[in-house]
């Protein structure tokens, strides 16, 4: 069966009930539009070396800076942007801010990566 869609365009429908569940189960355009944010944040090695070095300890900036011999300017740029899409939280001591990853997702979406990577 040949159906249009709703920009005009004419489709084939083979599994129309099939397609049907997979129209009923898709996220809203929102939900879609801040996952695909997220994984930007994603494709910066930097911002992936930092949450990876985070995965188990909480660290500095100048730690974090030395760990991946990055400036300590580059670093605070790189959390500060992931601080704000809510990958890292802080808490200070005294003068000094240590950084952790914010919850064990985070931990869990670096993991399933390198796995698929290293397939």
């Amino acid at each position: 069966m040949i159906n249009k869609s709703d920009n005009g365009s004419d489709f084939l429908i083979l599994q129309s009930e099939t397609a049907e569940r997979v129209i009923d189960a898709q996220p809203d355009e929102d939900v879609l539009f801040d996952l695909a944010e997220l994984f930007k944040i994603f494709g910066d090695s930097n911002r992936i070396r930092i949450l990876y070095a985070l995965s188990g300890v909480e660290l500095c900036v100048s730690d974090l800076a030395r760990i991946l011999s990055l400036s300590t300017s580059a670093v605070s740029h790189q959390l500060r942007i992931l601080k704000a899409s809510k990958l890292v939280r802080c808490r200070r001591e005294g003068k000094i801010i240590f950084y952790m990853l914010d919850d064990d997702h985070v931990r869990d979406i670096i993991n399933l990566g390198l796995e698929h990577v290293i397939e």
